[in-house]
């Protein structure tokens, strides 16, 4: 037989009222109760009842003097969180009841006049867009400091050539700033996507109640002003079944969370004994219990991980919300875990990148010597022969390939080539091709917009730094 509990304030009634004679049982206690991570909610659900309540006296509805005990009661509860004093409660479920009944016990009658003209169903939809929100401003502040530590590795290694790669095979000579500043363009897609997110979201479900709205003269564009929302939500249903907020803000998480991962596994790659082609400092490496010679890059693989964390809330909260029919479902109970969850690695995830990119010192000697491996050069020499001697490209690229199959077979990168050999292939080349056969004379040729020549990397770094001052 399980123990009844029943859910009480300091006066022995129970929350919900007299419908029902008999509390939940002990599992049914277990499944409902939410407090052990809805109290992450507490600093929202504090200010929501204090716009409550400053409403509510301005409409008449209540007394300035309750207002005022409960806006009392409200920030002495506020220090008690604060300082881990708070007396915690699971029979009360959740941060709503747990805080409705300390304000309660402190300041009597006044505390259960706050709930007058909502709901739960209201409260909690604004507490997690208000905590959402929070996060989404958190989000791209990181996203900026971030960015700011790619652009000025930009700055500092605008002419540190590299190779860049297609298939993970060297491909064509690149700049190592040209290469961050790719990595800046994503984040700033993935800050402008929480910036819209944001923008979408700012509305107020307080005062649809449950969800039907309230008969009480309230003043919904007060609430929604004082906590910082453009307006109240036009539909008291959508108010308070809405979720697509949260849903839009896991996907940008999500397109953010890969941008870190692919960066991450570049700098694993980078770091391997193998490649060498950048250091990070013992801050974000970790040696091996048994083989003393290894560095692991633990930071960025741990980084690359999260991606499965986050991808993996926006399909639980999806799957949770897809067949719920209007309005509230305590299904909707299940938003805010995955939700609490995934935002808190990607703050962790956006924090450990931006400190590992400011940390990483690139091998230049490795990564000029890997940038002119594999002829990377050979399609400056066919472009050589297309500006040059208005060789049509098809036949220019017969002829690179020729060239390349003469210095693979001796051994030569194309630079090292004598002119004579290149010249039985192509009798018009002149002594003027090496100036492109180099990986810094090809990466500095690259100079259309949005290029890899050190000389638009220069030019972006300073559109970078206007936009990141403002």
């Amino acid at each position: 037989m399980t123990d009844e509990i029943k859910p009480k304030s300091s006066k022995g009634q129970t929350m919900w009222g007299g419908r029902f004679a008999a509390g939940p049982g002990a599992l049914m206690q277990a499944i409902n109760v939410s407090i052990d991570f809805d109290r992450k909610l507490a600093t929202q659900d504090i200010a929501g009842s204090k716009a409550h309540s400053d409403m509510l006296a301005a409409q008449g509805i209540i007394t300035a003097e309750d207002r005022d005990a409960i806006h009392t009661g409200l920030d002495e509860i506020g220090a008690e969180i604060a300082n881990g004093s708070f007396p915690w409660s699971e029979e009360l479920e959740d941060i709503h009841l747990n805080i409705e009944a300390r304000l309660k016990d402190k300041i009597g009658d006044a505390g259960g006049r706050l709930h007058t003209g909502r709901s739960r169903n209201d409260q909690v939809a604004t507490d997690f867009r208000l905590w959402v929100r929070d996060h989404l401003d958190l989000f791209g502040q990181q996203l900026t400091t971030l960015i700011e530590a790619l652009v000025d590795q930009a700055a500092e290694n605008a002419d540190t050539i590299m190779p860049g790669f297609t298939h993970l095979q060297s491909a064509q000579p690149v700049t190592f700033g040209h290469h961050m500043l790719a990595y800046a363009e994503m984040f700033a897609r993935d800050r402008a996507r929480f910036a819209d997110c944001r923008t979408r979201m700012n509305e107020s479900p307080l005062g649809a109640a449950a969800l039907a709205g309230t008969p009480y003269n309230i003043d919904r564009d007060m609430t929604a002003a004082a906590l910082g929302f453009d307006r109240p939500m036009a539909n008291s249903l959508d108010a308070v079944s809405a979720r697509d907020f949260a849903l839009e803000a896991l996907s940008a998480a999500t397109i953010c969370a890969t941008h870190l991962s692919r960066l991450s596994e570049e700098i694993v790659i980078w770091t391997s004994a193998q490649f060498q082609f950048i250091k990070l400092s013992d801050a974000f490496t970790t040696g091996s219990s048994i083989m003393p010679q290894k560095r692991n890059p633990d930071a960025a693989e741990l980084v690359r991980a999260k991606v499965g964390r986050i991808m993996g809330a926006l399909t639980a909260l999806t799957i949770v919300m897809k067949g719920l029919p209007l309005a509230y479902s305590k299904d909707m109970q299940e938003d805010k875990e995955p939700v609490f969850d995934a935002f808190d690695a990607l703050e962790l995830g956006l924090a450990a990148m931006a400190g590992m990119v400011a940390d990483m010192v690139p091998n230049k000697d490795k990564l000029a010597g890997a940038a002119g491996a594999a002829f990377s050069t050979a399609t400056d020499l066919a472009d050589w022969l297309v500006m040059t001697l208005n060789m049509p490209f098809r036949d220019a690229h017969h002829v690179t390939g020729a060239i390349v199959a003469m210095a693979e077979k001796q051994g030569k990168t194309l630079d090292a080539l004598d002119l004579a050999d290149m010249q039985t292939v192509e009798p018009r080349i002149t002594e003027d091709i090496y100036t492109v056969l180099t990986p810094l004379a090809s990466a500095s040729s690259r100079t259309s917009y949005g290029g890899t020549a050190p000389s638009e990397v220069r030019k972006q770094v300073k559109t970078w730094r206007g936009k990141l001052a403002k």
